[in-house]
Parts: C-alpha cells; structure tokens; sequence
C-alpha cells in the first residue's frame, strides 16, 4: 500500500455511530471532573513553579517537539495530523498508576494530569488547529476536507467544556453522588473509547495492514520523544528522582483515546491519523510498563538508596 493512500482512507461512522462516541467523550470528560478534589491542587500551592513548569511542557513544549520530528521525517499528511493531535491531548490516567508503580511522585502527577485535562477544554483544539495549520501538508489536507478551524474550536471546546463544568458542579455541591457516579460513567466511557479502537482496527486492519510497520515505526519514535521530554522536563525542574519519574511518565502517556474520538467525530475519520491514534493508545502502554519496569529493577538493584522524597 502506498503510504500516501492512508490521506485519502476514511473511518465513516453512521450518524449512531457518531452520536455514540461524541457521548463516549464527554461521559470521559464528566468521570474527570467528577473525581475533582482540592487536594489534587495542593501540589500547585506547594510547588508552585514546578507545577507551573510541568503544565508549560504538556501544552507547549511536547506539541513543539513534534512539530520538529514531522519536519525531520515528513510523514504523510494524515500521519502528521494523527501525531499533533496526539501530542495535543492532556496527560493519560495511566501515567498515575505508573508513577505509583515506579515509586514516583504521584501527588504531582495526578495535579498535572488533572490540570492538563481541564485545560484541554479550550488548549487541545486550539493546538491542534495551529499546529496544523502550521505545517503546509496538513493545512492543506484539512483545507482539502472543509474542515472549517473556527467550527472545529467551537465544536470540540463544547464536547469538551460542557462535560467538565458540569462534573465540576456534581462534585462541588454533590460529592457522595460524584464518587458514586463516577466508577459508572468511567466504565461505561472508557469501554466505549476502547469499543471503538478494537472496532477500527478490526475493520481496517486488512487495509492498514501494509503500512503497520511504518505507523509502528513512527509511533514508536514520537513516544520515545515524549518520553524523553518528560525525562529532560524532570531533570530540569526537580532535583527529586520521585518527582522526575512523575514528569517522565506525565509527557510520555497521552490520551490517545481522547485524540482517536477527536479524530472520528471533528476530523473526518481521517484513516492514517486515527491509526496512529489506535497505534499510540497501545504502545505507549508497553514503553510506559517496561520503562517501570526498569525503575524497579534499578530500585532493586543495590544501587545507591532511592530518593523517596514526594515533592
């Protein structure tokens, strides 16, 4: 298959189909607000430049980074697009449970996961639009499918920012029917979010088949970036092996599920930057579980005593 064929490939998803993953994202986005504490920003009073500095890297430097690795390997268009939107989404749930597991830092991992996924109400679509639109392959790709940038900010802000206000009230005036709510609608997201993957890749797996060796390629050397980032952020702005691990995991785990549904319901179900999306949401799970992995052996491993210092 022709790798520039993946720009004309589309997932078209009925109108039920479409109705049903808009309904999957917000449900995503209200278990988010949901689960709100104020203890979950204690860590912005505590550490306040770190907090600061951690947020800068998630929405700026990361969709910065890949911006520089699509100039360097030029993917096709559709590729391309699949990695802004990618790098454009806050930080994964899962980097929290790694970070727990590799004995890091996870007060600052939860506030910056928490942190980056209010901000994306109006940040994610917003970097999406001007990152691609600052590459000339993807602009005019987008061009090419009439995506109009000021309908897509308003449209995704709304799927997005109605969710989590309205979370945000349940939690505020609500808190016993928030935290009963939120196992439910978590569940019931995310089971959809991961329907839809299995679903698209099932589908188009004979199609995408042929270029799965280059998505995989390209997937794996963007999360190595990420990852990488977060490790250089670490070092930078903490002098704690705890909280360097947190920032590590934080960049390098992105919700990919949230950039797949972006994708099928704003962006066409655009075949090439949806498998990308597909591609990341499982590998980023293995980097990030070997990468933890190392961290225990290493703690194991009779080198000098681990820094168990939190903040």
């Amino acid at each position: 298959m022709d790798i520039t064929a993946l720009d004309s490939l589309r997932i078209v998803l009925d109108p039920i189909g479409q109705t049903g993953v808009a309904l999957a994202l917000m449900l995503v986005m209200f278990s988010v607000a949901l689960g709100l504490r104020i203890d979950d920003f204690a860590f912005l009073r505590d550490r306040p430049l770190l907090f600061v500095g951690g947020v800068i890297v998630q929405v700026l430097v990361l969709p910065l980074a890949t911006f520089f690795l699509i100039l360097a390997m030029k993917p096709a268009a559709s590729i391309a697009l699949g990695m802004i939107v990618v790098a454009a989404c806050p930080g994964g749930a899962v980097s929290n449970l790694l970070t727990y597991l590799s004995r890091g830092n996870v007060a600052a991992s939860v506030a910056l996961t928490t942190t980056s996924s209010l901000l994306a109400a109006v940040l994610t679509p917003a970097s999406i639009m001007f990152w691609s639109h600052a590459y000339q392959p993807t602009a005019e790709l987008l061009e090419s499918l009439d995506v109009s940038p000021l309908m897509f900010l308003a449209q995704t802000t709304f799927l997005l920012a109605v969710p989590l206000v309205l979370g945000m009230v349940v939690a505020a005036k609500a808190p016993d029917v928030a935290a009963r709510m939120k196992k439910r609608t978590t569940i019931l997201g995310v089971s959809v979010l991961v329907g839809v993957i299995i679903y698209g890749i099932a589908y188009f797996f004979p199609v995408l088949y042929p270029a799965l060796p280059l998505l995989a390629s390209v997937v794996v050397v963007h999360n190595s970036v990420a990852f990488l980032t977060g490790a250089a952020a670490g070092m930078v702005l903490s002098r704690t092996a705890a909280t360097r691990r947190a920032m590590t995991f934080e960049i390098g785990i992105q919700n990919s599920g949230l950039a797949l549904v972006i994708l099928l319901s704003q962006l066409k179900g655009l075949g090439g930057a949806a498998a990308v999306a597909a591609v990341w949401g499982v590998w980023h799970l293995i980097a990030g579980g070997g990468i933890a992995l190392m961290f225990w052996i290493y703690d194991r491993s009779g080198k000098p005593e681990y820094d168990t210092e939190r903040a």
